[in-house]
Parts: C-alpha cells; structure tokens; sequence
C-alpha cells in the first residue's frame, strides 16, 4: 500500500502551457455555462454590465455633492441666500445609485448561487456519462484513476469560476474605462499609474498559478491512496478485519503520513507566493499613495476644486481596486484553464467505437466457439491465455477447473465483450463477437462473477438490476427469485422485496454471503431472453449440498440454454457434460467426468484430493 508514483510527478513542466495557450478552454466553459442555464447567464452579464459603469457615476455625483456643499458654504459666508435643494437633489441621487450597486451585487451574487448549484451537477453528470463509455480496462488502469480523480475534484468547480472572473474582468474594464475618462481631465498618465501600479501583484499571482497546478497534478496518486486509506478504515465492509488484524493505527498513520507530505509542499508554495505578493504588493501600495500626493499637490495650488480632488482619489482608489481585479481575475482565468484542462482531458479520452450492429448470427444451434483466443492484459508481461479452443453448443453445460489466475474468469470476460481477443476469435451463432451489436449480446448473457455487486438498494431492486429494461418489474422480481431459489428468504425478510439491503441506509439489512449470493443467482434470471447462463464461483458461501442442489436446479431449467460454471467443487463440477481444466492460461485436459478420471492426469488428482475431505 505504498503511495504510487505517477508519470505526472516525474515530469512537471509537461503542463506548463504558454500563458496565452492556456486560455483556449474558456470559450467551451462559457459555453457550458451558457448552455447550462441561458436566463441565469444573461442576468449575470447584464448585473456585471450595470456594476462595471455605477461605480464612476457615483464618484462623479460625489464630487458634485461637494462642490454644491462648498458653493452653498462660500455664498452662506458672503451673507447670500443659499440654495439647499442642489444638495438635497445630488445626494438623493447617489443614494438611489448606491442602492442600485448594491442590488446589482446582490442579483451577481444570486446568479452565481443558483448556476454554481447547476453547473456542478451538469459537469458531474458529464463525468459521470463518460465514464459509462469507457472500457473495463481503462478502469483497471491506475493512470486513468489519477485522470479521473483530478477531473472530480476541481474541474466541477472551475468553469463557473473562469466565467465569473470572465464578466468579472469585464465588469472592471467598463468601471476602468468610465474612470480613464474622468481621469483624463486631471491628468493623461494618471491611467499609466493606474495600470503599472497594479502590476506587481499579478506578477506574483500568474508565477504561483502554474506552480500549484504543477504540484496539483503530482499529487494525484497520493491523494487517492489517502481516500483509499479513509474508506478502508471507515467502511462496514472492512471494518471486521481492521478490528481483528488492529490495522487501524498502521493505516491511519500512513494516512498522516501523505497528510504531512502534501502539506510540507503546500506550506513552501503558500509561504513562497505569500512572500513575493506582500513584496510586490508594497510597491502598488506606494504607487497609489503617490498619486494621492499628486492630487494634494494639485488641489493645494488650486488647479482643481475640492469636490474634484475627492472625486480623483476615489477614482484612484476604486480604480487600483479596479485594475488589481482584472489582472487578478485575468491570472485566476489562466489557473482555471490550467484546471479545465483536467477535465477535458478526463471528457476526451478515447473509447472504442461500438462492435457491430448484428443482433443474431446465421446458425442458432452452433452455439460457442473460441477459436485459437488469446490475451494478455494491458501492461502486463505475459499472456492471460494462450491458444484456447472450445466448442459449446446449446443446451450443454460446462464447467471450467484450475487454480487461482490461471484464467478461467478471464475467458468470461471476454466472452462477454468486456476485452477483446489479442488473437483468434470467438463466434456466437456462428457469427464474431466483434459484429455482434453490444447490447444485443449482453442481453443473451446472463452471468455472476465471483465479486458480485451488493447493491445498497432494495432487496428487490438488487433482483432487478440484471435486466435494467425490467428493473422496477416486481412480477419479475418474483420470478427471478423462483428461478434463484431466493424466494424463501425474500419472504421471510420483514418488508420482502421492499427491505433496505446494506447498512448505509436507514433500516438497512446485512445478509450473509449465502444469501447474497442467491440474489446474484436471482439476478442472472431477470433476463427472460438470456440463453447463456455464466456462474463464477456463483456459491461459494453456500455448503457443497446447497451448491449441488442449485446447480441441479439450474439444469432443470436450462434444458435449451447453454451453461458455463467456475467452480472448485468437485461433487458440483462432475455434474457438467463438458470439463475443462486450465493451466497458466491454457487448456490442459478436455472431457466429462467419467473420461478425466480415466486420463489419471490434472483432474484426476485434484478430485482426489477433495475426496480425501470427505472420508
């Protein structure tokens, strides 16, 4: 359970895209967005539009409300009548625009919540989607996991984030334009100030943007190894061996232990980028106190009124507020993008296009061939199988023998279609699997694997989830767990089919593995047109009577289907017409019962051993 070292670790500047390259994803996100919820959008870029030109307006009715104040102080000092009402007018007027501000705020605010709900949802269902067209293999992949893992825990976030700094920027651009053009009538390099004075500080923040997607990245793996280890410790189905082995303080001390790795890299970027922006942020500091001194100096020697000079410093001040933002916001858009990137990188990664379309093959009585199949895993060394050759034709049984690995439920995989054959071929009907159309041929198959599901659902709904066209058919429901022999313990459950399964859930209940099991088998009949039956390993929680009794059962039943059982029981293997013993992935010896036995080799001598447990 050591933390696993990712490629992405090894290489951090692979990433590190140009500054402007990093923008490309911000169209799609406002895409996204917009296609999310178009009235939501609108009203976040007409609020945005309207927040961007208020702030000048009130800075200029500001300085009128003072120089109306000092107009009426000088003709109340000269004896003269004064005119209030002017006053009155302008600031009445700028309440009622800092009103609208403040709703406009507020209305940004409002936008946001409700698309940020939207958009998560959305982008979750966009992963969730691609990850229901990709292959088994790219599940088993630990690279894959990393890209996933990256996907769900930012990109969901992120396009609403670059949209919102998007009409962020574009909110500060209206205020920094409305405010160039006040500020020309003091000075034309008065917006040079403005501009360089907000440098420093994205400086800083674009140079630690990329640095802590880069660190991002590397720490993939290991922050799955800590949700690994938090599941392992925290999760019923775990728990008894962590109990018994007294894991828990082993595995929570290497959870600690990625803690205070990721941390001691974060502490050094925090402290690094908190360094640079306080330096760097000294020197737009002194540039806006700069100005200040300019607008005194000015208003001293009376080139503008008084009412002016409050206008330019707030103009300053709101427009170095301005222009931080819109480099700020312009740095956090190309963090977002570099996140983005995360995501659809998840979105475009390549599946297989769709098998073929047929949805029969040409001779229903020739049943199953493999011919000359094998495979070998991706990545691994050597060959899964080699050179396997079967025939079972309609209404045989056979069972498949051999040791851990040597791979028997690799052969179902592929039957299946969840991998595909890196040489030979198997025939269905007489027809490739690879032009059989997907869902056609699944709906032929029913199977269990040895690690079946236990679905946190109804006891019914666990029946149910082999045919998904019947899922929430409870006649069917009945049916299967007839065929299953589950009925009887169904019905003695305190709501029947209805009972919560699993303890995630209120008044859930636990079963044991016997029973689980018959709810696979169960399972396997939801699907009326399926005349393959695959069972590997279907009882192994279940005595060697009980296993005879439901394989019994299952031949009864299965007179014109085929069936194809992995077992290690003897008593329940010799009961199939065709036995099949694999070795390092192949075929060693090929009969019935009867003919192994005679052949004194493999099979004769496992049984033989399995015998001598029952003298």
């Amino acid at each position: 359970m050591r933390p696993h070292t990712s490629t992405a670790s090894a290489e951090p500047g692979a990433f590190r895209h140009s500054f402007l390259g990093t923008f490309r994803f911000s169209r799609r996100a406002i895409d996204l967005v917009w296609s999310t919820s178009r009235p939501l959008t609108f009203g976040l870029a007409l609020l945005t539009l309207i927040a961007g030109v208020l702030p000048a307006v009130i800075a200029f009715v500001g300085a009128q409300i003072v120089d109306a104040v000092v107009a009426a102080a000088a003709l109340a000092r000269e004896g003269s009548r004064v005119e209030i009402g002017n006053v009155f007018r302008w600031v009445i007027l700028e309440a009622a625009l800092v009103v609208a501000m403040a709703a406009a705020q507020r209305g940004i605010s409002f936008c946001q919540s409700l698309l940020r709900a939207q958009l998560g949802q959305r982008v979750n269902e966009m992963i969730l989607d691609k990850a229901l067209t990709l292959e088994l293999a790219q599940f088993e992949d630990s690279e894959f996991y990393d890209k996933l893992t990256r996907a769900r825990r930012e990109a969901s976030s992120r396009p609403l984030s670059l949209v919102t700094r998007t009409f962020g920027l574009v909110q500060n651009l209206i205020a920094l334009a409305s405010f160039g053009v006040l500020l020309v009538g003091f000075s034309p390099w008065a917006m040079l100030v403005l501009l360089l004075a907000g440098l420093p500080s994205f400086i800083a923040e674009t140079r630690f943007s990329g640095e802590a997607f880069t660190l991002f990245r590397w720490r993939s793996p290991d922050t799955r190894m800590q949700l690994y280890l938090e599941t392992v410790i925290a999760r019923e189905d775990h728990a008894k061996e962590v109990k018994l082995f007294g894991l828990g303080p082993l595995l929570l001390a290497r959870y600690r232990a990625i803690f205070h790795k990721l941390y001691a890299a974060d502490r050094a970027l925090t402290l690094r980028r908190d360094l640079w922006g306080l330096g760097l942020g000294v020197i737009g500091t002194l540039a806006l106190y700069g100005a200040y001194a300019w607008i005194a100096w000015t208003t001293v020697f009376g080139r503008i009124t008084l009412g002016q000079m409050t206008m330019y410093l707030m103009l300053f001040r709101q427009g170095q507020a301005a222009v931080s933002a819109m480099l700020s916001a312009i740095g956090g858009m190309y963090e977002d993008n570099l996140y983005l990137s995360t995501l659809y990188e998840y979105l475009e990664t390549p599946v297989r296009v769709g098998g073929g379309a047929a949805v029969q093959g040409p001779d229903s009585r020739d049943g199953i061939r493999f011919e000359a199949v094998s495979f070998t895993y991706p990545g691994a060394d050597a060959p899964t199988l080699h050179d396997i050759n079967l025939h079972i034709r309609p209404g045989e049984s056979l069972a498949l023998v051999g040791q851990n690995g040597s791979g028997k439920t690799t052969l179902i995989k592929l039957l299946t279609r969840l991998y595909a054959p890196d040489q030979g071929r198997i025939l269905l009907d007489g027809l490739d699997l690879a032009q059989w159309n997907e869902n056609a041929l699944r709906q032929r198959i029913g199977v269990i694997f040895q690690d079946f599901a236990r679905y946190q659902m109804l006891v019914g709904e666990n029946v149910g989830a082999g045919d998904v066209t019947r899922f929430e058919d409870r006649e069917r429901w009945r049916e299967a767990s007839d065929k299953g022999m589950a009925s009887a313990f169904i019905d003695s459950l305190p709501q029947g089919f209805e009972t919560q399964l699993g303890k995630w859930f209120k008044d859930g209940r636990e079963l044991s593995g016997g029973q689980w099991q018959k709810i696979a088998l169960a399972r396997a009949f939801m699907r009326e047109q399926a005349d393959i039956l695959v069972l590997d390993e279907p009882t192994a929680a279940m005595d060697a009577q009980a296993e005879a009794t439901i394989f019994e059962h299952f031949s009864a039943m299965s007179s014109q289907r085929i069936v194809i059982l992995i077992s290690h029981r003897f008593s329940t293997v010799r009961m199939a017409e065709q036995i099949v013993v694999i070795q390092d992935g192949r075929i060693i010896e090929h009969g019935n019962h009867a003919q192994l036995l005679a052949q004194a080799g493999h099979y004769a001598h496992l049984f033989a051993l399995q015998a001598k447990g029952y003298l």
